[in-house]
């Protein structure tokens, strides 16, 4: 394949077929760099060689009833994660300040469990206009399954994304979770767009599932019309139904990311949960497809040090798309 070739295809408005998309997943590893480079070419037309940062928050952790095979806060896990109810209004304010002191451009409120409750969100709709107001940041929600006026709240108090990831495909999602179904994910996807808030939604890689698996999350997200696409690695971590599972190699998860910059050209692919443990080394080079990633840590496990992901961009020659708004504007 001339992944080059293919590449201007795709910005001519090309389509990949599940052929094409399967070749990108199960290419040689000597066609690696030539693989990254036509997805540079899609990634450098649309973004340039900007990077846009992310900061997570966990304001609620663990207390979920929900059974997903991967989440250390699921009822069925029994990994040691701290758990609490929704942090107070200070400690979050205290985190929008620390996400841009990282440079981050968009900070992230996310809660565990099902769905948020009517207080809850009331909660976070209080707080979102003091963080946009002091810090001029775009926020991120993530609060599970969402009701039509909830969405409504959130969009009118200034929550620019919401995310609810679609995590697998459709076909393998019931061997992920049964405690809600993959069409609920949809729903809160187009629940969220309905509202105005724009669509965050993504996956999570290495859960057993097959090549074709991966190309119909791809797809899926290109019909879904996300504007953010978090792609996440399995850490698989001890307590977990997925615990021990270790299926991923760094030269795979490069695969992923093209497949996904080639499938869904113009939307913002984030580099997200596993990032340091899956891709290791060759972290640097996912960027040559992705444009976006997590700074410090996760929901539950570690990210590496901030100032280790600024010297690697810095390295690249890319620049912070946050730092380089915030410059013009002086």
């Amino acid at each position: 394949m001339d992944w080059s070739l293919l590449a201007n295809e795709v910005l001519n408005g090309k389509v990949l077929t599940q052929s094409e998309a399967l070749s990108i997943l199960q290419s040689s590893d000597d066609e690696l760099l030539l693989l990254l480079n036509g997805a540079f070419q899609i990634r450098k037309h649309y973004y340039g060689k900007k990077v846009k940062l992310n900061m997570i928050m966990n304001t609620k952790s663990g207390l979920c009833p929900e059974n997903c095979s991967y989440c250390s806060q699921s009822i069925v896990s029994t990994a040691p994660v701290e758990k609490y109810q929704m942090l107070d209004k200070e400690t979050i304010l205290n985190g929008a300040k620390r996400a841009h002191q990282l440079r981050a451009g968009t900070f992230c409120i996310v809660a565990s469990g099902r769905g948020p409750s009517n207080r809850e969100v009331e909660h976070v709709a209080s707080i979102v206009q003091d963080i946009k107001s002091t810090y001029d940041l775009k926020v991120c929600a993530c609060l599970g399954i969402l009701k039509p006026d909830q969405a409504k709240k959130l969009k009118e108090a200034g929550v620019d994304r919401y995310n609810h990831n679609l995590n697998t495909s459709k076909s393998h999602h019931e061997k992920i979770t049964t405690t809600h179904t993959y069409e609920n994910r949809i729903e809160t996807v187009e629940t969220a767009k309905s509202s105005g808030i724009s669509p965050c939604s993504g996956v999570i890689i290495g859960m057993k599932e097959s090549f074709l698996d991966v190309v119909h999350m791809a797809f899926s997200l290109r019909e879904l019309d996300a504007d953010s696409i978090p792609i996440n690695f399995l850490h698989a971590i001890e307590g977990t139904p997925l615990e021990g599972t270790d299926e991923l190699n760094p030269r795979y998860c490069l695969k992923v990311l093209a497949l996904f910059r080639y499938i869904n050209p113009s939307k913002e692919i984030r580099i997200s949960g596993g990032r340091e443990v899956n891709l290791r080394s060759l972290q640097p080079l996912g960027l040559y497809a992705a444009n976006s990633i997590f700074v410090g840590d996760y929901l539950t496990t570690k990210g590496q040090e901030t100032t280790v992901d600024h010297k690697m961009l810095d390295d690249l020659g890319f620049e912070i798309e946050f730092l380089q708004e915030q410059l013009n504007q002086r």
